[in-house]
């Protein structure tokens, strides 16, 4: 697919990009077929810097993995400043606007490096435009906005459209799925009110959703692994609509047999092809902070609701 959109109507549409990072999970395969940019998140092994993205061309899952096993900690951070503005100026040099869809805030400084970017970058292509984004979700849920964003580009929608549709439809995006331990999430402090909520109980599970804010949240909690998948997959039953996009991605750490096992489980229940149901690794920023055992599945389905920070 091409980012230039050439006619709609008679009127001349001006060119734009797609530009998200990697904690979207979007492989190369994707990237190539949406055309869609995306910017690299980083992460920490003893004092040594690597990429995150979503190929893992930087550093082999098992040793990533076996390295947390061992009872090690990965420190990771946001895209790096100059990476952001290097793929935004380079955009803006050969014409395009940019609209960025970042990882949700809550859990991630990218979306705000962007933002100072666009105020840096702004005043220099007075002629360009420069629209940021909060997705309120991570992972394979933010792939799916992107995904459906650039779809709509292809239609002929300008970058105004298709911003407004992802403001008013990122609520849309669900995840669902569990963790096997939950050491990782809490040592990272990337979800709310875990320890009250599950206690010491090794065999507990919580099921996590992201709020309306984009936090994860423990929803619900059941005894054992396999009822996880199971009431993982009545969660996407209940929930799950694909009226913007019809694809479910599964995305997991280190544990495909598991995402395997939650893919039979959804088709079970859910009317969609084996095909619609993608299966992939989650990069390694976000498998830093939920650690081996997790997995994930992230739909378009009925509007997010949840707020977590509600009184």
């Amino acid at each position: 697919m091409c980012k230039v959109i050439l006619l709609q109507g008679e009127m001349m549409m001006k060119k734009f990009a797609i530009i998200t990072d990697s904690s979207s999970d979007l492989i190369k395969e994707f990237r190539d077929k949406y055309d869609i940019d995306c910017i690299p998140i980083r992460f920490f092994i003893d004092c040594k810097e690597y990429a995150a993205d979503p190929d893992w061309t930087a550093y082999p899952i098992k040793d990533f993995y076996d390295y947390l096993r061992a009872g090690n900690r990965i420190a990771t951070s946001q895209i790096s400043t100059n990476d952001c503005k290097e793929t935004f100026e380079k955009n803006l040099k050969e014409g395009y606007d940019i609209l960025s869809i970042s990882c949700t805030g809550a859990l991630s400084s990218t979306v705000n490096v962007c933002r100072r970017i666009k105020e840096e970058l702004s005043p220099l292509y007075p002629d360009r435009q420069i629209i940021c984004i909060d997705s309120t979700i991570s992972s394979a849920g933010l792939g799916l906005i992107c995904i459906k964003a650039a779809m709509l580009r292809e239609e002929g929608k300008s970058i105004e459209e298709v911003a407004k549709w992802v403001e008013e439809n990122k609520k849309f995006a669900n995840q669902e799925g569990s963790v096997d331990k939950l050491s990782y999430l809490k040592a990272a402090g990337r979800v709310s009110a875990m320890s009250a909520f599950f206690g010491g109980l090794l065999s507990i599970k919580p099921l996590i959703i992201s709020d309306v804010h984009g936090y994860n949240v423990a929803l619900e909690k059941v005894k054992g692994r396999k009822n996880s998948y199971i009431r993982t997959a009545e969660r996407v039953a209940m929930n799950y609509t694909g009226t913007q996009l019809a694809d479910i991605f599964i995305h997991h750490t280190d544990c495909a047999e598991d995402a395997e096992i939650v893919k039979q489980e959804i088709l079970n229940r859910v009317n969609i092809k084996p095909e619609q149901i993608h299966i992939g690794n989650i990069n390694a920023a976000i498998g830093a902070s939920v650690g081996p055992g997790m997995f994930g599945v992230y739909f378009f389905g009925k509007e997010v609701t949840f707020d977590s920070k509600a009184k």
